[in-house]
């Protein structure tokens, strides 16, 4: 362990989390406190038959809570997805959902609990205005989120991302009741992580945090979580990636993951604009994508941002200003093994149009320092491809 003492809380913001290693061992207990009888683990299909998943059963059944598991959960998962969950959940009788996994396995997880009785469809309640009052309050089920990852963030977040498989749109879908009742972030269960979903999910991370940060809206408490998630980030993700079981380092990730998704109440920008649709297009990984197109944005973004970042170089230990912090993060990518274009990613040109298109509408545009239209979007993705 470390110096400073073992690295364990129980926080209540934003909401109530058992941080700390070995803490899976109270997963029946968060169960029980979040009033759920018979829980359905919702997961994506690379966890289905992992160890740690086999775990997270094993202590439910011991538990006195059955072990019922949905795992047909794709990377960016769509309403068909959402709709096969509801059916496992009702077919259990379930009454509740242990969200298991990373962001896709989360979100995922609190949208079968969120939509299991509502009779409204899914699309009726995407993060636009008041929409979420549509909903029926007393038929949304309670969930206790287990990260598995340590990027999205999406175990402290009141919504769930879901793709529109028609549009190929990704909607941010909302309610206050969506936010998990207990989380379990156990560092531990992040140690078996590949080395390029370590670094995906890392950059998420940091993604999260530098477009919050760099956000013009007005929150001065996200404005400092972000500033403190890059921190982390920076002098964290090379840890991990150097030794997978410094367990250490793999906490500090977990907390900048949750701190990113706090951070970005205040908003997030063009990375994720862009990001967003070419995922939905392209299936490439969320994270990943982020990383590649976020030296082009912080160029792009650079007359707006520069006095911020100078500010943030400084707290970061990073030299020289704006230019600094551009030059660490270009060197950081590439010792971390992230491609320098989208086009390693499989994204041509051929479909800039509709992705400028989509990237203007996308709910994160609103967010930028500069605002977006489809022909700057189309230069600024020129510039990542």
């Amino acid at each position: 362990m470390s110096s400073h003492g073992p690295l364990i809380g129980n926080w209540s913001y934003p909401a109530n989390i058992r941080f700390g290693a070995g803490r899976i061992q109270e997963l029946a207990d968060a169960c029980r406190a979040a009033g759920i009888e018979k829980p359905l683990l919702v997961t994506d299909g690379g966890l289905r038959d992992n160890p740690i998943t086999q775990r997270a059963l094993d202590l439910l059944e011991a538990g006195g809570f059955g072990r019922a598991i949905f795992a047909d959960v794709r990377p960016n998962p769509n309403e068909h997805d959402l709709k096969a969950g509801i059916a496992a959940f009702k077919a259990g009788g379930h009454d509740g959902v242990v969200a298991f996994g990373g962001g896709s396995g989360l979100d995922l997880g609190k949208l079968v609990a969120f939509m299991a009785d509502q009779t409204r469809p899914v699309w009726d309640f995407e993060d636009i205005g008041d929409w979420w009052k549509r909903a029926d309050w007393d038929a949304i089920h309670p969930n206790v989120a287990v990260p598995t990852t340590a990027g999205t963030g999406s175990e402290v977040g009141r919504a769930g991302v879901l793709t529109n498989s028609a549009t190929h749109v990704k909607k941010i879908i909302f309610h206050p009741k969506v936010l998990p009742s207990v989380v379990i972030c156990d560092p531990e269960l992040t140690c078996g992580m590949p080395p390029k979903i370590t670094v995906g999910t890392g950059m998420d991370a940091f993604a999260h945090c530098l477009e919050a940060y760099c956000s013009p809206h007005y929150h001065p408490m996200s404005q400092g979580i972000a500033l403190e998630g890059l921190r982390l980030v920076k002098d964290n993700l090379p840890r991990v990636v150097a030794d997978p079981n410094d367990v250490d380092a793999r906490a500090h990730m977990m907390s900048a993951a949750a701190m990113g998704a706090v951070a970005f109440q205040k908003g997030l920008g063009a990375i994720h604009s862009i990001s967003h649709p070419v995922g939905a297009i392209y299936d490439t990984h969320h994270g990943t994508t982020n990383a590649v197109v976020m030296p082009a944005v912080l160029q792009f973004n650079r007359a707006e941002i520069a006095d911020k970042l100078a500010l943030a170089a400084n707290y970061l230990g990073i030299d020289g200003g704006f230019e600094g912090f551009y030059e660490f993060v270009v060197r950081f990518r590439r010792e971390l093994g992230v491609p320098d274009k989208l086009g390693a990613l499989g994204v041509g040109r051929d479909r800039f149009d509709e992705i400028a298109a989509m990237a203007v509408e996308d709910p994160s545009a609103g967010g930028n320092p500069v605002k977006l239209t489809v022909g700057n979007v189309k230069q600024l993705l020129d510039a990542c491809v």
